[in-house]
């Protein structure tokens, strides 16, 4: 359970990064790599609903 008490700290700083990086591209205006973050930030999303869905089943077995 530690793991994914880690993993799930790890997807939220990431998600953190992601908006940020975005963010400062944007600015720039260098869109390939704000649309690269935005893509990494979908992955990141998805991943984190994942893990959380699963320790929620693992805590219904309990």
């Amino acid at each position: 359970m530690a793991f994914k008490l880690i993993l799930n700290v790890l997807y939220t700083i990431g998600l953190v990064l992601c908006a940020f990086v975005a963010y400062q591209y944007f600015m720039a205006k260098n869109y390939p790599v704000m649309a690269a973050a935005i893509a990494v930030g979908l992955v990141v999303i998805f991943l984190k609903i994942r893990l959380l869905k699963d320790v929620k089943n693992s805590q219904k077995k309990v």
